[in-house]
């Protein structure tokens, strides 16, 4: 329930974080110290973001990402265009009643299934172990400079 009559509002909500809204506090002593903390904070997450190991893992997700989202998505315009000018390549029948446009069909859910499985493998074995050191290392710091973490 809020009280709206001062300038002093306050919630009654325990999902409420007053610290994260910054709206409607009045300026006390807990309200006070809370930017602080979080420029440290922001400092220990800068310094982490410009460490040589977090551009090395940016750059080897960026390195399987972009290329496998480009040929992914040239293999989906190419089946859409092609079964859109192209109808009757498409219904060429290559085994009884199934077609070409139904293979190429059943084909984006296969590389679908084959890109979330390169991607979870291509994370597992280059990335995540990376990623967890750095997340350490952001708490170690951020524990160091008396920062939440």
């Amino acid at each position: 329930m809020q009280r709206s009559n001062s300038v002093d509002v306050r919630y009654d909500d325990p999902w409420y974080d007053a610290l994260a809204s910054g709206w409607g506090e009045s300026a006390g002593p807990a309200e006070a110290a809370a930017p602080a903390r979080r420029a440290d904070g922001a400092d220990v997450y800068l310094e982490v973001q410009r460490s040589a190991a977090f551009q090395e893992v940016r750059s080897r997700y960026r390195r399987f990402v972009v290329p496998a989202v480009a040929t992914f998505l040239t293999w989906y315009v190419a089946y859409v265009v092609t079964a859109t000018t192209a109808p009757g390549l498409m219904a060429r029948p290559v085994a009884g009643a199934v077609n070409l446009g139904m293979l190429a069909g059943l084909g984006q859910f296969l590389t679908t299934f084959l890109l979330t499985w390169a991607y979870v493998r291509h994370a597992r074995l280059r990335r995540d172990r990376a990623a967890l050191e750095l997340r350490w290392d952001a708490q170690e710091l951020a524990r160091g400079r008396g920062g939440a973490a």
